[in-house]
């Protein structure tokens, strides 16, 4: 038991040495928002309110060093109870499996930043463990994967499609009643917890109070919605009329440049919350869309999911640009005066950062390379040894990763950001899963 405990505490410190490199955890410009959610408190409008306390559970308010070292230690701990559930767990095996995702895939880069990117896989690794993994686990560790995985499905509204995803995969290889209902207990959490969430700071019992206006801009910026409004307008009454015909093709720069149509009325007014009072509009335009192209939808939607296939690099996140100007305020009114000089002082802030994750990124390419056909071997192995605990793992960590892509690319926009936080766990399905016994083989 303790060699076991030194061996999932050393992991989680390896999956996050970027922090210790970096001198400081990493940050995203969107962390400001998230921190801001205990520090004010407040309800963005744009984020479920749930890794603002998920993060707050372990910094407190005093460092943000807790919340990637929680965070670290939550991953070890998922990768340990996996390859217990599969027979393979051992304390020396589990540091080298730890170092070898450390050194060789993007793991690090997500789980030392304080945004709720790691939280995906770990929705993923949950869900996967209480439906196929239940009778290998203790009474203690079914709760907690039940809740982690509430919480982090929760986390991120792209995580729900993904998580059906898996309940709907449990349904299509029929393993079972109850199997589809461990699996799908993590998603029924999680909306649960955003209703409840969104019904307390929102004053709507609603999955997504404002969530529409996001799909608006991914439907604006691949054609479908723009051209209905330019077919309907003026007639429809809609705000968006005034900007028919000159809509941005890109969704970032209607959901959050100052000057996009969203954020600054035709008179150049600056319209506060714009996306949160664009979302009934929003709603109606997407309904007339999908009524008038429902095929370009679907056919800009595949595309979309085949381009964030594509894309899982790191360094998309790491400059100083990245970080903006949100982050520094909401750390000085909430933090003490050492987390913020420590902030000013990382590699991040001084631009050292992306250059040297830039040069890692042939090491994660080729390590997907590599890790594909051992995968895929695996995938074959299990179906043809009949190990339906090992075939239903290996299938949702294969489905995770794919309907992330899915869920990203086709609702929101493929950034690399997106498949970096989860395509690491095909090399930790290569590592974990491929030596699984032949046919009529004993393990």
């Amino acid at each position: 038991m303790v060699r076991a405990a030194l061996a999932i505490f050393a992991g989680g410190l390896l999956l996050i040495w970027p922090a210790f490199f970096n001198t400081d955890p990493l940050i995203f410009s969107d962390t400001g928002a998230f921190l801001a959610q205990t520090v004010e408190p407040l309800m963005i409008w744009d984020k479920p309110w749930i890794y603002g306390p998920f993060a707050w559970v372990f910094h407190q308010h005093v460092s943000l060093w807790g919340v990637v070292a929680a965070q670290g230690l939550i991953v070890s701990h998922l990768i340990w109870l996996l390859a217990r559930v599969l027979g393979r767990a051992a304390p020396v095996r589990h540091v080298a499996v730890c170092a070898l995702l450390a050194a060789f895939t993007s793991a690090p880069w997500s789980a030392a930043m304080v945004m709720p990117d790691i939280l995906t896989p770990m929705a993923v690794l949950c869900a996967a463990m209480l439906g196929w993994a239940w009778s290998g686990l203790r009474p203690a560790e079914r709760g907690w994967l039940i809740v982690l995985g509430s919480v982090a499905t929760a986390s991120h509204l792209s995580n729900l499609p993904v998580l059906f995803a898996l309940v709907v995969l449990a349904a299509i290889l029929r393993a079972g009643r109850a199997t589809v209902a461990r699996v799908a207990v993590p998603l029924a959490g999680a909306l649960l917890l955003l209703f409840a969430t969104n019904a307390v700071g929102h004053g709507r019992f609603s999955l997504s109070p404002y969530g529409s206006t996001f799909f608006l801009a991914r439907l604006i910026a691949d054609g479908p919605a723009a051209r209905t409004i330019e077919a309907r307008c003026p007639d429809a009454g809609w705000y968006l009329c005034a900007f028919a015909g000159r809509l941005p093709g890109n969704s970032d720069v209607f959901l959050w440049q100052p000057d996009s149509a969203m954020n600054r009325a035709p008179d150049g007014t600056q319209i506060p919350l714009g996306g949160r009072q664009l979302a009934p509009e929003a709603s109606e335009i997407i309904s007339e869309t999908l009524r008038r192209e429902p095929f370009d939808v679907i056919r800009d939607g595949l595309v979309n999911f085949a381009r964030q296939l594509r894309r899982s690099q790191i360094g998309d996140t790491l400059s100083r640009h990245d970080i903006g100007m949100g982050v520094r305020p909401v750390l000085a009114k909430g933090f003490p005066a050492e987390e913020v000089a420590r902030f000013d002082a990382s590699g991040q802030m001084a631009d050292r950062l992306k250059p040297f994750a830039r040069r890692l990124v042939w090491i994660h390419s080729a390590a997907l390379l590599l890790a594909a056909p051992f995968a895929l071997l695996a995938w074959w192995r299990a179906h043809a040894a009949g190990d339906a605990r090992a075939l239903g793992l290996l299938l949702c960590i294969l489905v995770g990763i794919t309907g992330n892509a899915l869920a990203t690319g086709a609702l929101s926009m493929p950034h690399h950001r997106y498949q970096a936080r989860i395509v690491w766990l095909l090399p930790l399905a290569a590592m974990l899963f491929w030596r699984l016994p032949r046919p009529g083989e004993t393990a």
